[in-house]
C-alpha cells in the first residue's frame, strides 16, 4: 500500500473523524473483492479532507477486510461518503458481501507520536475493547496507559485508542508493528498483562483482537 503517512496526532484537529470499518465476502469473491478496495483507496486518497486511509486483510481470514481512515473534519467524511467512488465500491462489494458493511466513526482517545511509515512485514492489530458503561471511565485510563507504555517498545510503529461516537463505552485499539517478533514481546510485555488482567473484569464482550497485513 505504501501510505507515506508523516502527519503528526497533534495537527490533527479534535474535530477529525477516525473510521473503522469491516467487510466480509464470500471466499470465492476474495480476489475481486481485493480488486475493487484498491480502487476505492486509491481514489479516495485524492479526496479533500483525507489525511490517511488504509486497507487490511485479516491474516488466516483472507476473506476478511477492515478499512481505518482518518478525516480531517466532518464534512469530509461525509463528502467521501457520498463520493462517486465510494457508492460504485459499496454497489459492486453489496453482491460479494456475506454480511452488511459494518463502519464505525470514532474520535481520538489516545495516539501519541507521529504515524510511522508501514515496512515490508509489518503486522496490524486492531482490536474491539467495549467496558461496561459504570467502568467506562476506569476503561479509558487503563487504555490510555497501555497505549502510552506500548508505544516506546521496540519495533512498535503505531498504538492510537479509539473511541466510539456512538457508544462511548467502545473502543478500537489500532497497532501497527514492525515484525512477529516485536508483536510477541508486547503480548508477553508486563504492562500488557497487567492490562489484560484489569481490564477483563470491565469488559462487556470478549477482546476481539484480530491480526491483519495491508493489502498490497
Amino acid at each position: 500500500m505504501g501510505d507515506q503517512q508523516t502527519a503528526h496526532a497533534d495537527d490533527v484537529s479534535s474535530v477529525a473523524v477516525y473510521v473503522v470499518a469491516y467487510l466480509e465476502v464470500m471466499p470465492p469473491s476474495t480476489g475481486e473483492a481485493a480488486a475493487m478496495l484498491r480502487q476505492y483507496r486509491a481514489a479516495s486518497r485524492t479526496d479533500v479532507g483525507h489525511v490517511h486511509l488504509e486497507v487490511l486483510q485479516q491474516s488466516g481470514r483472507t476473506d476478511h477486510f477492515a478499512i481505518v481512515a482518518l478525516w480531517q473534519d466532518h464534512n469530509a467524511f461525509e463528502a467521501h461518503a457520498k463520493a462517486a467512488h465510494t457508492r460504485q465500491c459499496h454497489e459492486a462489494l453489496q453482491p460479494l458481501r456475506i454480511s452488511p458493511y459494518d463502519e464505525r466513526p470514532h474520535t481520538a482517545l489516545e495516539t501519541g507520536s507521529p504515524l510511522a511509515t508501514r515496512t515490508p512485514g509489518a503486522i496490524y492489530v486492531v482490536t474491539h475493547a467495549d467496558a461496561i458503561p459504570p467502568a467506562k471511565d476506569d476503561a479509558l485510563v487503563l487504555l490510555k496507559e497501555l497505549a502510552e507504555a506500548s508505544r516506546y517498545e521496540g519495533g512498535a510503529m503505531r498504538f492510537e485508542v479509539l473511541q466510539q461516537r456512538s457508544r462511548q463505552n467502545h473502543f478500537t485499539i489500532v497497532e501497527l508493528w514492525q515484525d512477529q517478533k516485536a508483536l510477541e514481546a508486547h503480548a508477553m510485555a508486563t504492562h500488557t498483562r497487567q492490562f489484560r488482567e484489569q481490564f477483563q473484569p470491565m469488559t462487556g464482550s470478549l477482546y476481539d483482537e484480530r491480526l491483519y497485513h495491508a493489502l498490497d
